[in-house]
């Protein structure tokens, strides 16, 4: 039976014909396309769409030097952005890869060339390219994406969270949702509502750290007329509001001990009473929290009751940060800059290579949130159609950028490609392996090199 199951496509550009047809010869698993010059390179880039391409930096005019071969690299992703371009020179080879880099290559390595090794890194381009073509696609039908009230994701770390949103929405349990702020703890406990047997009642937020302690009684709880100075009618709190729905207590961490007591009799009872008010108000309510504290460390200080913790924590649920998240802050980045992208800043046509590296290169300490406001900030203040690296105001990017040493590039995409073929495996190893085009052996040496667990 013939397998008509096409082939990933690979751009070989070497003016060595020698060395092009071993290159040629050693990479039977990809459909081969070769190049000897800047001109036959571009040509088969626009009419065979190749998805990675090893290029050689000493192409004819310039076989000695790199100038060509740089001006090649520059029109390849001109051309295609989302290319994996590796490229390949002995001519000062760290000053390159730096270079090279900061131009949008994917990788780098120096001659001579080493076919085990250079089959590696080509196997990890086909498969990073492999995942963030679905990333793509995902965004592009962003209300499919991830059926989660808006949290955009293609990490195999964000959709287990999803996941377990999904088991979790219609038992009616209490909910609690950890993570650092910006996160989208909110959006996730909106999830939860919208998919549980709740969805047609009220969804009622309120931020427990952003109410004076002196206010945070009334503001859940309500209070009669004449209950207080200024209490001129009777108003309802947000646990009433909540009556039928869901309540969203954020920053949890942050209520005081003497309001913690308050909140457990409503938890243990169901019932509760208006400041200046005699009357029980039963209140069916599935309660959600969300906090970015330590709370055993609070509950080891006796600032946060036990008792407390163990009802809101029936069910607990670790969010996890930006950078824990591959891939992630590209797929973001691009869809906050489609949602964004209008009126005056729809001139903006997407992020030239060095703000694509930047952004999967940089922290995140301020996780989701803080990307969106970089976003915001570049759409406005870019002055070219494309959003460069200054663009995104990143604290020296370009000095970070050239110091990044080419190991910790390679590391991170290795652990980031590692974690999802384990994950679309689930665990299975042997499958994770072959995704990655590499053997068992070898995965397993590199799980013992980044201390990544094998179960």
């Amino acid at each position: 039976m013939v397998d008509n199951i096409a082939k990933p496509k690979l751009l070989i550009v070497e003016d060595d014909l020698d060395l092009q047809a071993q290159l040629e010869w050693a990479f039977t698993d990809y459909e081969v396309v070769t190049a000897g010059d800047r001109a036959a390179a571009l040509n088969a880039q626009r009419t065979e769409n190749p998805t990675v391409i090893t290029l050689d930096l000493g192409l004819p005019p310039d076989p000695d030097g790199t100038s060509e071969g740089f001006a090649t690299l520059r029109e390849l992703i001109a051309h295609n952005p989302t290319v994996k371009v590796i490229v390949a020179s002995g001519h000062e080879a760290r000053e390159s890869a730096q270079k090279a880099i900061a131009l949008g290559a994917y990788d780098f390595y120096s001659k001579p060339i080493n076919i085990t090794d250079l089959s590696l890194i080509v196997g990890r381009a086909f498969h990073l390219a492999q995942i963030e073509a679905e990333n793509r696609r995902l965004a592009e039908q962003a209300d499919h994406l991830a059926s989660a009230e808006g949290i955009i994701t293609g990490a195999p770390q964000m959709l287990t969270v999803l996941r377990t949103i999904e088991k979790v929405a219609d038992v009616d349990a209490s909910v609690m949702l950890l993570g650092a702020s910006g996160t989208g703890k909110e959006l996730l406990a909106k999830a939860i509502h919208t998919k549980s047997a709740r969805a047609r009642g009220n969804f009622v937020a309120i931020n427990c750290a952003a109410i004076p302690e002196t206010l945070l009684e009334s503001e859940l709880f309500g209070h009669e007329k004449g209950a207080f100075t200024g209490a001129v009618k009777a108003t309802v709190g947000k646990i009433e509001m909540a009556n039928g729905g869901t309540l969203f207590l954020d920053e949890i961490g942050d209520v005081p001990f003497a309001m913690q007591v308050k909140l457990l009799r409503f938890l243990q009872e169901r019932v509760i009473e208006r400041v200046g008010g005699r009357k029980p108000i039963p209140i069916d309510a599935r309660v959600v929290t969300a906090t970015h504290q330590d709370l055993t460390t609070l509950m080891q200080e006796g600032k946060f009751r036990e008792d407390l913790y163990f009802r809101l924590a029936e069910m607990v649920i670790r969010i996890p940060s930006l950078a824990e998240r591959p891939g992630d802050a590209v797929l973001l980045a691009r869809f906050f800059l489609r949602k964004m992208n209008t009126g005056k800043q729809a001139r903006i046509k997407g992020f030239a290579p060095d703000a694509l590296t930047a952004i999967n290169n940089w922290p995140w300490t301020g996780n989701v949130r803080e990307l969106e406001n970089r976003i915001r900030r570049a759409t406005i203040m870019a002055e070219g159609s494309m959003i460069t690296a200054q663009d995104l105001d990143f604290e020296q990017t370009s000095q970070t950028m050239e110091r990044t040493e080419l190991r910790v590039a390679r590391e991170r995409a290795d652990r980031s490609a590692i974690a999802a073929a384990i994950a679309l495996n689930d665990g299975n190893l042997s499958a994770a392996a072959r995704d990655l085009n590499i053997s068992r052996p070898m995965l397993y040496d590199l799980l013992n090199t980044y201390g990544m667990a094998k179960n």
